[in-house]
């Protein structure tokens, strides 16, 4: 079963996300204690708009969010203006500032990571508010400036996106960075006035789009324009990009990963200026703070579309937090695959048989012969995960498996490689996935995506029936894909274990093949 592939990049995962120097089955490193330093690691966030802090938990490589709470203070709003911070947003920033820092003090966490960004360092109180805020908290708190922001949040993409190769944009209420990323590597970084709290001083649209002209065209010159991807980090992206789903009909709302075409976003910035902003509002469930900058934003991203040309444009739901964390990570630790790591955690602390996977693996291994490196890796991540949500009713089981795939937050993987994960999972506990209240996401797939998704799954599902032990030891496949023929090797005690039951879920993954069958016993 031979991977397709389109461009570049392998729809289903290509060689560059299944790099050479992962062992995908080598000793998870969540358990190395460098790593498990890492489990439970808290950040805190002190942006323009927003205060926020996340406590990571789980895997190192791939976290789970512990903890995420964000307070929309607003205290940047009317710097541009004033030059001091917003008084009222002051007395937010530090009400949630105590909370978290109780918080902390609750869960005993160590040290938390604090940062604070444009509005802090900008502003002619923003010593006093740092000096206030640590008295009041004692927290410690880093003001960076612009390039260090840059930086952190290009590492939050790649902790998710490690591959990753473009440009990473980070937009807050009143500044914009990007930075190069490449190779693993942060490259050229700069900032910008271009937060929509400073572009809300301007007045006129015409004054507005001037502006933003003007110096977008100093970033392009800063930092090239022969970048072909840009990867929008921040608030204000990601509602444009849920309006965009919106528009389009697009039937996933997870954002991370979530790819946009530039005439794409070009109609949606017409569509957002040609709407009502509380419709519209209403119909994503976008908070009011956050949806009064989207106007604005929208015209700074329709200036970067037009000014850089990339040829696509990513949502990364992770950014300066998760650069923190990944700032935290040894090198051997961010060189692993995020997708694979967390499916390693979630089978060791999940499945009734923690390691099974990867004797499944080995066992259904024979049919997807030729399977190109971007499909191998769907497949391990699925042996890990086929197990995992067994505690869930019957009834549920497969709808539950491919719901907490196509929702979970996981790094490295792209929405179609999230439906055909999940598809495969839902096939590993259900052969029919006729009238699955999911069929509007299977059609992010072609047709040969889910015949090969149902033959997966249908094949871990036969695999699970010999479990007792490791299949390997119940017998071996051999597959014949000119002949069109496979063979089902039995051991003794796999003669013992090929029940109706087992006889039953053979011949569906004989089907969905569509191939014959041969069983033959080995007697050994």
């Amino acid at each position: 079963m031979e991977e397709k592939k389109t461009g570049k990049r392998a729809r289903l995962g290509g060689t560059e996300r299944a790099r050479g120097d992962l062992a995908l089955f080598e000793r998870p490193l969540f358990e190395d204690p460098s790593a498990r330093a890492l489990q439970r690691v808290g950040v805190v966030d002190i942006g323009s708009n927003s205060v926020r802090m996340v406590v990571f938990d789980g895997a190192a490589r791939s976290p789970a969010y512990f903890y995420n709470e964000k307070v929309m203070a607003g205290l940047g709003q009317g710097l541009a203006e004033t030059g001091r911070l917003n008084p009222q947003g002051r007395l937010r920033a530090l009400s949630a500032l105590r909370r978290f820092a109780a918080l902390a003090e609750g869960m005993q966490l160590p040290a938390m990571s604090c940062v604070a960004t444009a509005a802090v360092r900008d502003a002619a109180d923003g010593p006093e508010f740092h000096a206030e805020a640590e008295a009041a908290t004692g927290l410690k708190i880093w003001v960076i400036d612009g390039q260090e922001e840059a930086r952190l949040s290009a590492q939050g993409v790649l902790l998710g996106w490690p591959e990753a190769e473009g440009i990473v944009c980070d937009i807050g209420g009143n500044s914009m960075e990007l930075a190069e990323v490449n190779g693993g590597v942060v490259g050229r970084r700069v900032t910008s006035p271009l937060g929509p709290f400073r572009l809300q001083q301007l007045g006129s649209r015409k004054a507005v789009t001037a502006y933003i002209a003007a110096e977008v065209a100093k970033l392009a010159a800063e930092i090239g324009t022969s970048h072909d991807r840009i990867y929008l980090v921040g608030g204000s992206w990601r509602a444009i990009a849920r309006l965009d789903m919106e528009r389009r009909g697009y039937p996933m709302t997870v954002l991370h990963e979530y790819h946009m075409r530039p005439q794409s976003v070009l109609q949606t910035v017409n569509w957002i200026a040609e709407n009502d902003i509380a419709d519209l509002r209403a119909r994503t469930g976008t908070s009011a703070a956050r949806m009064d900058l989207v106007p604005l934003a929208s015209l700074v991203l329709r200036q970067l579309v037009r000014s850089f040309h990339p040829k696509e444009i990513d949502v990364s739901s992770y950014g300066i937090r998760e650069g923190l964390l990944y700032e935290q990570m040894p090198e051997r630790l961010r060189r692993r695959d995020p997708l694979i790591e967390a499916c390693r955690y979630a089978e060791r602390t999940s499945a009734r048989m923690p390691g099974f996977g990867k004797k499944l693996f080995a066992f259904i291994m024979p049919i997807f012969t030729g399977a190109g490196p971007g499909r191998l890796r769907m497949i391990r991540a699925a042996c890990l995960l086929h197990d995992t949500t067994w505690r869930a009713h019957p009834d549920y089981r497969a709808e539950v498996c491919f719901e907490n795939v196509t929702r979970a937050n996981l790094g490295g993987l792209s929405h179609l490689e999230r439906v055909f994960l999940g598809l495969a999972l839902m096939h590993r506990y259900k052969n029919s996935r006729a009238g699955s209240r999911f069929e509007p996401l299977f059609k992010l797939l072609n047709d040969r995506e889910i015949r090969d998704a149902e033959v997966l799954g249908k094949a871990m599902r036969f695999g699970a029936m010999f479990a007792l032990k490791s299949p390997e030891e119940a017998g071996e496949f051999l597959w014949q894909p000119k002949k069109k023929v496979l063979e089902l090797r039995l051991s003794r005690l796999g003669e013992a274990l090929f029940g109706e039951v087992a006889e039953a879920r053979f011949a569906a993954l004989v089907a969905a093949l569509g191939a014959t069958s041969k069983v033959t016993r080995t007697g050994l």
